[in-house]
């Protein structure tokens, strides 16, 4: 057996023990990423270790841990406060707010994850506030930032119009960013009915649930299932919280004015405000979700490995052998939506558009379908726990709802992996529009 198929077994066999027994699965894939690397590529065990994300780990670090603080200083409830108010208390909006905030950012030029990064914490909070299913208001940030993706001004819709320009083929920066935005909306659609819309379009205008101003030492009530008016809980700016607002708009500004990467800015925010509030601090690196963060860091260095030893080129091989042109542009589609479910999704299309050029140069595909196709089905799995977005919306969601957002995701995520390259396929490729 070619070292490719015992590798891709091998993963196989983690996500397999992982299900059924209660092991963190990225610990798993840290030894799977040892023992595959040295004996069955070689690899020294230093190198093993070279596709480690260290990008990710300090984003998921930086975020949890800085929102950690503005949650225990009660400047999320602030922000919650003013949300909610700023949607006169229609809480069934909020999602669909999320979806379209997330959407613009990432529209006018925003990387999808800092601005998942930024908003999913908010909108998190307000899940937790609201009786928001946390499923539905993760997924809705994520698909909203899905269906900015491809703009022309954004950074994957300049990167892919980039890509198909080189090479030299039909393109249409139109229907890439239409056709991605009206999948993402669908989408968003669903999830809104299947995961708790209607409960909150019957319950149009629910009001608050008793929430605690850090600032005053009261208690909850031990969870008293009572209801109080927005108006008789609202959260002033102290000190700590007015520090916590500017550095989440030096946050802001930093990563999608400047480009300033999220998780080291994030970081060096929360480290300047624990200088003012050093104990609170503490308290919040307790909260970082270190068991989301090696599940996700430990899965994505295994699948690094499998990328520096050529698996990808090797399941992108396969695609020569395939006799049937639009049959072969499906096989594209499956290969974009796998690998991009665990990797970056940039890195994919930038890999696979070139390696669909004699394909698409023969002219019995069209080009601009499948390039839209390959692009969809690339992105929209970001929704899997294993990419950057998904593990922000399983790292962010209430310690007691995570196991339960991580499988749901992961259904949501690899049910995507299965259905949308066959929908877009069917509709941008099988039916010659394009």
């Amino acid at each position: 057996m070619s070292p490719h198929l015992v590798s891709i077994l091998v993963l196989a066999v983690i996500f397999l023990i992982g299900t059924l027994r209660s092991i963190n699965l990225g610990a798993l894939a840290l030894v799977a990423t040892f023992l595959v690397g040295t004996w069955v590529f070689g690899d020294s065990a230093k190198n093993v270790l070279g596709g480690f994300p260290a990008d990710m780990f300090v984003i998921l670090v930086g975020v949890t841990f800085l929102f950690a603080m503005a949650k225990n200083n009660g400047t999320v409830d602030w922000l919650v406060q003013w949300s909610v108010r700023a949607v006169r208390g229609n809480v069934a909006a909020i999602p669909w707010v999320m979806f379209a905030l997330s959407g613009a950012l990432v529209a006018l030029g925003a990387l999808s994850p800092a601005a998942v990064a930024i908003i999913t914490p908010i909108s998190l909070a307000l899940a937790v506030r609201y009786g928001i299913s946390p499923l539905l208001m993760g997924l809705m940030v994520v698909h909203g930032s899905a269906a900015g993706n491809f703009s022309p001004l954004g950074v994957l819709g300049v990167i892919t119009n980039g890509i198909v320009d080189r090479s030299g083929i039909p393109a249409s920066p139109a229907v890439l960013f239409l056709s991605n935005a009206i999948f993402n909306l669908v989408l968003a659609v669903v999830v809104f009915f299947v995961f708790g819309g209607l409960r909150l379009l019957r319950e149009a205008r629910r009001e608050a649930r008793p929430t605690v101003d850090p600032g005053t030492g009261g208690t909850d009530g031990g969870g008293v299932a009572v209801r109080t008016k927005i108006a008789t809980s609202l959260i002033t700016l102290n000190r700590d919280r007015i520090l916590t607002v500017l550095g989440l708009l030096v946050l802001v500004v930093g990563a999608l004015g400047f480009g300033v990467d999220i998780g080291l800015l994030a970081l060096s925010v929360a480290v300047v405000l624990s200088l003012f509030a050093p104990g609170s601090a503490k308290e919040a690196l307790n909260q970082v979700s270190w068991g989301v963060v090696l599940l996700i860091c430990g899965i994505i260095t295994y699948v690094g490995l499998l990328e520096d030893h050529g698996t990808v080129s090797y399941l992108g091989e396969g695609i020569a052998s395939v006799s049937v042109p639009a049959l072969a542009a499906l096989v594209i589609c499956f290969i974009g939506a796998i690998v991009s479910a665990f990797a970056s999704t940039t890195g994919i299309l930038g890999a696979l558009i070139p390696l669909a050029v004699p394909l698409l140069v023969s002219g019995q595909v069209g080009a601009i379908g499948l390039v839209a196709a390959l692009s969809i089905s690339a992105s929209v799995v970001d929704t899997s726990p294993f990419s950057t977005n998904g593990a922000l919306v399983v790292a962010n969601s209430p310690a007691q709802a995570q196991q339960t957002v991580y499988r749901r995701l992961m259904v949501w995520g690899f049910g995507l992996v299965l259905v949308a390259p066959v929908v877009t396929w069917a509709l941008l490729v099988l039916t010659g529009w394009w």
